[in-house]
């Protein structure tokens, strides 16, 4: 990516330009050439080869609410096996190979990803960038998501899935008593899903603090924005940690290591150290953007700004901050000196308190504001109800006498799909209602959303509340079966009927999603009536994104301009209708990361096969490692190697410049 300088007027040299500055009417001619620089080639050659953040975005997020329906499959049949006592749908092992997925797959192949799926096509309209920092590394963590989940998947129909539970506890999942090739899935499968989040966790930052409208101070970026950028810190931070875990295990199953071999003085408690360093923090990485999409979306239906937005900013990074003090938090029954649980123990109520400046914020927001009660507000709002039950349940466990008696029982089931599934599904699924119109053009059906939320919400609560009676009843956690003597019978019954009226929920949902595709109402630039810049271009955005780069002078560029406008100031518009166009290729600007100044033009790459070879390969390299094909394994290296110097090689632009010796 060349970038050239244009805070100087150059001498003749078309490298080293001043950027052109205009207007662009639609329907012009300059939008006419954007679309032809920016357009992705038709058939497959295109859908192999795209970089357009608008395309992977979705792709994520269509990705992602698969993978969280088949997780809800398998939830579904697991509830059937515990409606009632002693049945015998599933065997032990059977179970175990569900419920292992069951964790993966919502935790790791949904929570995350369709997250990473709403930032990627968001993030440069809202920041009013054409694209991401790097579009192809972009397109590469795509791919190799798609490419780790069908890795891991691949093993279920064969009856060797992962099956020591998705935080994967060793000894179980040791060479002694896991001998198949269950846990080796699982150790490869997830270093590749981590392979992904790093890449795309570092796109995310460099973009933030690049590729921000003119303008864009850091006071007044979304908050959507904060909550990925927190996550994506935190990934790079935290996912070493569970990768080495991952690769250490493999070593021990595969070369006779002892990392985790007691018997051999390995340290089975290092594993959970290990992965709880990572699993606490991701944790809030899951939860933060779709933090995120409530705190900018919930204020458009409350006709006022949030309220607060620099203490909410500050909250969400203090929540993840502190998520890195917190991780013993669920290792409080392992035995660990006094001392450690009483400074964990206060760290996990701490973490509170940032959560609860969030909460009362949005509460503020829609008791200060006139609120319109769309069917995204109903899913905004269900989300703060749910998310302040699962927030007091996080609390009780921190205290640890009370840690110790409920640690293993359905109580932390129930806190766990409250934190995971609740504060998380509820945010995505109002996102997908009000961003509905951006990405396909048209409305979804009001009344029929309204029923899939009264469904969803009625199902969710009937489905997980009772598991904390259940818990404090003293049911455990990860069994199969139980006996009728227990007194369980009733609430598990009530779970499973609430499981199966949250999946018709969803079902509702996306026949929704299916009729709106096809029928919906058409919806305009801005449907809503909402503030930030993704809503100025058309519905869905054309391929280049914004034809005129924006200048922004506030938090809510729309509803400034609107009230300047009716005014009769059109200063505000001009800052949507004139400015940078950038016309000669695929550019855009680049600012300085505080005070969003302009200071360059960054060249962006243009579609390539790269990243779709470069994360098969890679793909195959595990698959290698896992069957042991060591000649094909570096076969693979050899052929991801390659494929990375192609993918390298300079432009011809580039080389012309070195060849006439003025750098890169």
């Amino acid at each position: 990516m060349a970038i050239a300088d244009i805070t100087q007027r150059p001498i003749n040299d078309d490298l080293d330009r001043v950027p052109d500055f205009g207007r662009a009417p639609s329907g012009s001619d300059v939008e006419a050439n954007l679309a032809g620089i920016w357009e992705t080639a038709p058939g497959w050659r295109g859908w192999l080869s795209t970089v357009d953040h608008k395309t992977i975005g979705l792709r994520y997020i269509v990705t992602a609410f698969l993978f969280l329906l088949i997780g809800g499959i398998e939830a579904l049949i697991m509830r059937v096996q515990l409606a009632g006592p002693d049945l015998t749908l599933l065997t032990p092992e059977q179970y175990s190979q569900l419920f292992t997925m069951h964790g993966v797959t919502m935790i790791f192949l949904y929570a995350l990803p369709i997250l990473s799926g709403f930032s990627n096509y968001l993030w440069p309209l809202l920041l009013g960038s054409r694209d991401m920092a790097f579009p192809r590394l972009n397109a590469l963590s795509y791919w190799i998501f798609l490419f780790a989940g069908i890795f891991m998947y691949v093993s279920f129909p064969l009856g060797q899935a992962p099956n020591a539970g998705w935080f994967n506890y060793v000894p179980f999942s040791g060479p002694i008593y896991n001998t198949g090739p269950n846990i080796d899935v699982f150790a490869l499968g997830m270093v590749l899903l981590g392979i992904s989040t790093t890449v795309g966790s570092v796109n995310f930052v460099v973009t933030l603090f690049r590729m921000r409208a003119p303008g864009m101070t850091i006071n007044r970026v979304p908050i959507l924005v904060w909550g990925t950028l927190t996550a994506s810190v935190a990934n790079l931070l935290a996912i070493p940690a569970v990768s080495l875990a991952f690769f250490l295990l493999w070593l021990d199953r595969q070369f006779g290591t002892h990392f985790f071999d007691v018997a051999n003085d390995g340290k089975p408690l290092l594993w959970q150290h290990l992965f709880w360093i990572f699993g606490h923090p991701w944790v809030y990485a899951i939860v933060l953007p779709a933090m995120g999409i409530v705190s900018d979306a919930l204020p458009t239906f409350c006709r006022r700004p949030l309220v607060g937005y620099t203490a909410v900013a500050l909250a969400t990074m203090a929540t993840m901050l502190i998520g890195f003090e917190v991780w013993i938090h669920h290792m409080f029954a392992t035995g660990l000196p006094a001392v450690a649980l009483s400074i964990f123990g206060a760290a996990s109520m701490v973490i509170s308190i940032p959560s609860a400046v969030a909460v009362f914020a949005w509460i503020a927001t829609i008791w200060l504001g006139r609120p319109v009660f769309k069917t995204p507000f109903l899913f905004f709002a269900g989300f703060v109800i749910l998310f302040v039950i699962g927030g007091m349940s996080g609390v009780m466990t921190a205290a640890v006498p009370l840690d110790w008696q409920l640690n293993d029982t359905y109580f932390i089931v129930a806190h766990l799909h409250y934190v995971l599934l609740g504060i998380n599904v509820f945010p995505v699924v109002g996102g997908i209602y009000y961003w509905f119109p951006k990405f396909t053009g048209r409305m979804m059906s009001e009344r029929i959303g309204k029923w899939s939320f009264w469904v969803m919400f009625t199902g969710f609560n009937v489905g997980f509340f009772p598991m904390h009676l259940a818990g404090l009843l003293g049911m455990p956690r990860r069994i199969y079966t139980y006996s009728s003597r227990m007194g369980w019978d009733g609430v598990n019954m009530i779970t499973s009927v609430g499981s199966f009226l949250f999946a018709l929920g969803v079902l509702i949902f996306l026949v929704n999603v299916v009729i709106s595709l096809k029928r919906g109402a058409l919806a305009g630039p801005n449907p809503w009536d909402a503030a930030t810049l993704e809503w100025t271009t058309s519905s869905p955005p054309p391929a280049y994104n914004f034809a005129v780069i924006p200048t922004v002078a506030s938090r809510h560029p729309l509803w400034e301009d609107r009230l300047e406008e009716d005014s009769g100031d059109n200063r505000a518009r001009s800052n949507f209708t004139e400015g940078y166009l950038l016309t000669k290729g695929r550019e855009t600007i680049g600012t300085s990361p505080i005070d969003a100044k302009p200071v360059a033009i960054l060249k962006m790459p243009d579609d390539s096969y790269t990243p779709f070879f470069s994360g098969l390969f890679l793909s195959l390299l595990f698959a290698g490692l896992l069957l042991h094909w060591w000649s094909f394994t570096a076969g693979m290296a050899i052929a991801g190697g390659i494929t990375l110097v192609i993918w390298m090689w300079p432009q011809q632009a580039l080389i012309q410049r070195i060849a006439a010796g003025r750098g890169p």
